[in-house]
């Protein structure tokens, strides 16, 4: 019997390692949407608070990918004025996500560990660039993610079911207004 016991603990070893090495493969974004949609699911709150949850969720997600692609661009951007702008997004988003992970944590919301299988990805695929080329892709990136955070943020100032995420929206989406203008202007010394 207890030899049985011991093959059959042998046999599923494999299995419980499998088990937990698919559990840190999951993507971390779609994991902070999954527990808070959960959490909000078991509370019987509404479709507009889980849509709140989501926003805070995708714009910490895309605060992480700006901060990362510019530190990248801090060390190997070929153009001043490419390191520079990406020093005043540093900057601005460092604030932007330290607000967002403050409201995040009152409202009791799960984020992102890491950067999504799509953001990653395109970290790697700037990373692997260099001298002008690397200048171009990060203008492009950082425009991109400035772009659809905006956007959101904007809808958000208006259509958040919280007040504190609407307040919140409406005090981010100056900078992030600013910081497009700047990523635009970049684009502009960079391609004459």
């Amino acid at each position: 019997m207890l030899v049985s016991c011991r093959l059959y603990a042998l046999l599923l070893l494999p299995w419980l390692a499998a088990c937990s090495g698919a559990e840190s493969n999951k993507d971390p974004l779609f994991e902070a949407k999954f527990q808070n949609e959960k959490r909000i699911g078991e509370a019987a709150v509404t479709k507009r608070q889980i849509r709140d949850a989501e926003f805070v969720v995708e714009t910490v997600s895309r605060k992480m990918e700006l901060l990362e692609i510019s530190q990248i661009a801090q060390r190997k951007a070929a153009s001043a004025d490419t390191r520079y702008t990406a020093q005043n997004v540093i900057a601005q988003t460092t604030t932007l996500l330290t607000e967002l992970k403050t409201l995040a944590q009152q409202k009791t919301l799960t984020l992102p560990t890491g950067l999504g299988e799509t953001q990653a990805r395109q970290v790697g695929e700037l990373t692997a660039l260099n001298g002008a080329a690397f200048d171009q892709k990060y203008v492009e990136l950082t425009a991109n993610v400035l772009d659809a955070d905006e956007d959101a943020t904007d809808d958000m100032t208006e259509d958040a079911y919280d007040a504190d995420i609407r307040t919140m929206a409406t005090r981010q989406l100056t900078t992030l207004k600013s910081l497009n203008q700047a990523t635009d202007a970049l684009h502009d010394k960079l391609n004459p």
